[in-house]
């Protein structure tokens, strides 16, 4: 039986090199791409696993994704990128049954496809681990107005621009990174400088990476 695959990622250069990769694999074959959810089922094929993306241009989140994708009656893995643990384990918690890393070599990516088509548990250590909420994956509780702050100033802006951009002044600011930093440092993951909280707001969905 032929494993019939759909891919999602919005980045044209992954798509076709995850593409050529299972398309040279006997048994297996890529029949629908698409940078969203919508332009993956506009194909109207049949697909036994779906390899989605995390982090869309569109907005979408992985339990969006993964709800719309309810219907086909695939299984989803995650196709992640390895510092985007906040994400991964929002896909497990919306019915992701594993994942696999942008950065697997081909066969392991060949492997987890498989054993997804064949219903088994496509889980590494690096799903397993997630899926069990260790602490370095825990996510903070953060305020809508704590997470316009880190989203920004994660991103590059300084306190004063942060503030005219949310209309606050620049001591309003501090305080909410301040209290942002108390929150991550007490799920285990603390951020004492700028770049560390760059790093928790690519894990949580905050700031996209560039690839």
């Amino acid at each position: 039986m032929v494993v019939c695959v759909g891919i999602i990622d919005d980045h044209r250069a992954m798509l076709l090199g995850t593409t050529a990769i299972v398309n040279g694999h006997p048994g297996m074959h890529v029949v629908a791409v698409g940078k969203t959810v919508a332009e993956l089922v506009a194909f109207r094929q049949r697909m036994d696993v779906i390899l989605l993306g995390l982090t869309l241009s569109d907005g979408s989140t992985p339990a969006q994704n993964i709800a719309a994708l309810s219907w086909t009656g695939a299984r989803v893995l995650a196709y992640a990128a390895d510092e985007q643990i906040g994400l991964i384990r929002e896909a497990a918690r919306a019915g992701a049954v594993g994942m696999v890393k942008k950065s697997d070599e081909a066969p392991q990516l060949v492997a987890t496809l498989r054993a997804a088509a064949r219903g088994q548990l496509a889980a590494g250590a690096d799903w397993v681990r997630v899926g069990k909420g260790e602490a370095s994956a825990a996510r903070v509780n953060l305020s809508t107005r704590e997470s316009e702050v880190l989203a920004l100033y994660a991103a590059g802006e300084t306190a004063e621009r942060v503030a005219q951009a949310l209309f606050v002044s620049r001591e309003t600011v501090l305080d909410h990174i301040r209290r942002i930093r108390v929150k991550y440092a007490a799920v285990g993951r603390p951020a004492l400088t700028k770049v560390d909280l760059f790093r928790r707001a690519v894990e949580d969905g905050f700031v996209q990476q560039d690839s």
